[in-house]
């Protein structure tokens, strides 16, 4: 049809195609999102005007100069984000599969949300206070809803705290190896990433010790908690000496508690935020694991002039998280079926990362996992040394299984190579054994 025309009626175009009038409705809103139609009311559908193509693409080369050395590498986030290609499995995957998330009750908590007379209006810049308080109670004593501010997400409170801490060209200290996230977030705010190891019982204080002696750093990043990607928790009697440490140092800790509600058999440890006594942990919650990749809902929990600075940041930044989600928010953990799908998801969780380990124990000898974390979504395997993990990786893809290379998770020369193997991503513990399968396969080559 040429532009200007007018598209036949629905009743017409149902007929004709054999669908449905919903079916023809979503169509055609797809086109019309395409540029391809236009609906004026009352009138009818009509076929759009064609832009213009044209002749020369404009020269885009000044915008290097504009533009200076700074860059922004995403390659290791992206990753992450990836969409899995037709008929791949993955074991790389960040967020668990859709079947174990509560996505009946996510949908009943937007349509309860968005009932609410207040649903249009505009939230407080700090967020809703009932979901404030919700934080500062799941987190334990000493917690006011005053030191909570809502995020959208923990990415976005990563960044922010990042940002708000330290000047760009200063160091921050890492876990090694560490969530690749902030890495990522670190080098895009030009600091410099200093990893500091870490072992069975978590970040090691007397290497955490001397890295603040020689760095002069005045922040660690860490996860005491069911660590991304190694599992570890932070042992109990070490808790103190890390936050000794950062004291000694007159620094932050940013404690990144994206797993509490990805425990396994048992309920996680209190937070290090817990055990801070001058204002020294920021602490950064997250909803997202455990309900929806969508509901991108999170907090700081900060005291004194940090957290000032950091309300104001987040001001700045996007002003506020929008009402609706930060009401759907409250609305699913609020509800009674909010603990039993943790009860679900936990059994699930343990489920898989037992099958994984045995599948991987019986195809893959050689690859060597040392820790059954207690929560969380991943397995950290040891390869053989002559195995490269980005050309395994490189393989794998080609096999149709997906798997995370090691290497991104360090912020300096890694010790060995090894592989982040999600639990999670699939579809049940079936899928989990074929892709350990294509796994042995590709390793094969």
């Amino acid at each position: 049809m040429r532009p200007g025309e007018r598209l036949p009626s629905t009743r017409e175009l149902t007929a004709r195609y054999g669908v449905s009038p919903v079916t023809l409705s979503r169509a055609l809103a797809v086109l019309a999102a395409e540029g391809l139609l236009i609906t004026r009311p009352g009138s009818g559908t009509y076929i759009a005007e064609r832009a213009a193509r044209a002749a020369e693409p404009p020269d885009l080369s000044w915008q290097t100069l504009a533009l200076g050395d700074r860059t922004v590498d995403p390659t290791s986030v992206a990753f992450l984000l990836q969409a899995e290609p037709a008929g791949a499995m993955s074991l790389a995957g960040g967020y668990p599969h859709p079947s174990l998330l509560p996505n009946r009750a996510l949908g009943s908590a937007l349509a309860r949300a968005g009932r609410r007379p207040d649903a249009s209006d505009r939230p407080p810049p700090a967020g809703i206070p009932a979901l404030r308080a919700w934080f500062a109670r799941t987190l334990g004593t000493g917690v006011s809803p005053e030191d909570v501010l809502v995020t959208p997400g923990a990415q976005a409170a990563l960044s922010a705290a990042f940002r708000a801490i330290v000047p760009s060209g200063a160091p921050v200290l890492l876990e090694s190896p560490t969530y690749i996230g902030a890495i990522a977030v670190a080098r895009a705010a030009r600091l410099r990433t200093v990893p500091v190891p870490l072992d069975e019982h978590g970040v090691r204080p007397d290497l955490l010790a001397a890295a603040f002696a020689a760095t002069g750093a005045r922040l660690l990043y860490c996860q005491p908690t069911f660590h991304n990607p190694t599992g570890t928790v932070l042992a109990s009697h070490r808790r103190e000496q890390v936050l000794a440490a950062a004291r000694a140092a007159g620094a932050f800790v940013i404690e990144d508690d994206f797993a509490r509600w990805l425990s396994h058999e048992r309920p996680a440890p209190a937070p290090l935020l817990t055990d801070d006594i001058d204002g020294r942990v920021i602490h950064i919650a997250s909803l997202t694991k455990a309900t929806s990749p969508n509901l991108r809902v999170g907090a700081l929990i900060a005291r004194g002039p940090v957290a000032e600075r950091l309300r104001a940041l987040r001001l700045v930044d996007d002003f506020f998280v929008p009402r609706l989600l930060q009401e759907a928010a409250l609305e699913l953990v609020s509800a009674p079926a909010w603990r039993a799908h943790l009860a679900r998801l936990a059994a699930a969780l343990a489920e898989r990362r037992t099958a994984l380990l045995a599948a991987v124990s019986d195809q893959l000898p050689e690859v060597r996992v040392s820790r059954l974390p207690a929560g969380g979504l991943h397995l950290w395997a040891r390869l053989p040394d002559h195995i490269d993990d980005l050309a395994l990786a490189a393989q794998a893809r080609s096999a149709g299984v997906l798997v995370g290379p090691g290497r991104p998770y360090f912020a300096a020369e890694p010790p060995a190579p090894y592989l982040r193997l999600s639990f999670a991503a699939v579809r049940d513990v079936d899928e989990l054994r074929q892709a350990v399968h294509r796994l042995t396969e590709a390793m094969r080559h």
